[in-house]
């Protein structure tokens, strides 16, 4: 092998090394695996012509990399965002029960900062705030390498984190984090729309329950958030009804916490994942638009 050819196989090594962490920070910023896959094939193509005798940290050169490439798409994708039909849910990350660990990034290493109800609330955050408040959070970036990264003081950093945390505290309830009582919750909710019981929906759900159905204009899908247990139960019957004798639902992790996908001849048609709060659950994610589910076939 020569010279050329061991420096190029070192450089390939260095960057798989870290892809995780780069992907990881590249999904969180843009709640898109599609954008997310992008954002680190440029990263990669930079790296590869960067002079790297300078670089003395490779995993944060390449985070960072991604994080400003993130920033970029994503003040691209709002424009888009501002005109989807529908509300607009992440892409999901599925790791199906009993599965082995598979790409992307082994499914994230599925982590708690990266649930769907974290995402979708984070979509409120303008895109230097959103990057600033996970890098900070989630990756531990201290507010000088903030500054560095965003081109601001680290003072007006240390704002903008803060005032994203705020943000995001003053949007959402306090959601519970157990994990049996979410899995006890998937599992109740999954068997009443299979049973086609509506009594036995609505004891899962609070009173006031919210659901969002992301179908990007292009299969059946409820165009504003829906409110109430009994509205919601009527909507999720209603889908199961059409598809009576061919649906088929199995639990799965959604973003890393219990939920499940509804498949029609194989084909996943619908990700399901909420949140819960007091032992009832309190919204509901449903993602339907084929082109957020390609990568899941």
């Amino acid at each position: 092998m020569s010279k050329a050819d061991e420096r190029a196989a070192l450089s390939d090594a260095i960057f798989e090394r870290h892809r995780k962490r780069a992907f990881k920070a590249a999904y969180r910023i843009l709640g898109s695996v599609a954008d997310a896959e992008d954002v680190l094939q440029d990263a990669w193509l930079r790296w590869q012509n960067v002079d790297r005798t300078g670089i003395h940290n490779p995993e944060a050169w390449l985070v960072t990399a991604v994080a400003r490439l993130a920033i970029d798409q994503l003040r691209r994708a709002r424009a888009r965002r501002e005109i989807y039909v529908g509300p607009w849910l992440p892409e999901p990350v599925v790791e199906e029960t009993g599965a082995a660990h598979s790409s992307p990034e082994d499914r994230l290493a599925l982590a708690d900062d990266i649930s769907i109800a974290l995402l979708h609330m984070l979509e409120r955050l303008a895109p230097e705030e959103r990057a600033a408040f996970l890098l900070h959070d989630a990756f531990d970036y201290d507010y000088g390498e903030l500054a560095a990264l965003l081109g601001k003081s680290e003072a007006a950093c240390r704002q903008t984190v803060s005032r994203a945390r705020k943000r995001v505290r003053d949007a959402s309830p306090r959601f519970d984090t157990n994990a049996s009582e979410h899995r006890r919750l998937a599992s109740a909710l999954e068997s009443a729309i299979a049973a086609a019981d509506p009594q036995a929906l609505i004891d899962c759900m609070s009173d006031d329950v919210i659901f969002y159905s992301d179908g990007g204009g292009k299969v059946l899908a409820a165009l504003n958030p829906l409110y109430g247990a009994r509205n919601v139960s009527r909507f999720l019957l209603g889908i199961a009804a059409k598809l009576q004798g061919v649906l088929e639902t199995r639990q799965a992790l959604v973003n890393g916490e219990p939920g499940f996908l509804m498949s029609v001849n194989g084909q996943i048609e619908n990700v399901i994942a909420f949140a819960i709060a007091n032992g009832r659950i309190v919204r509901i994610y449903a993602i339907r638009n084929p082109d957020k589910l390609r990568h899941l076939s």
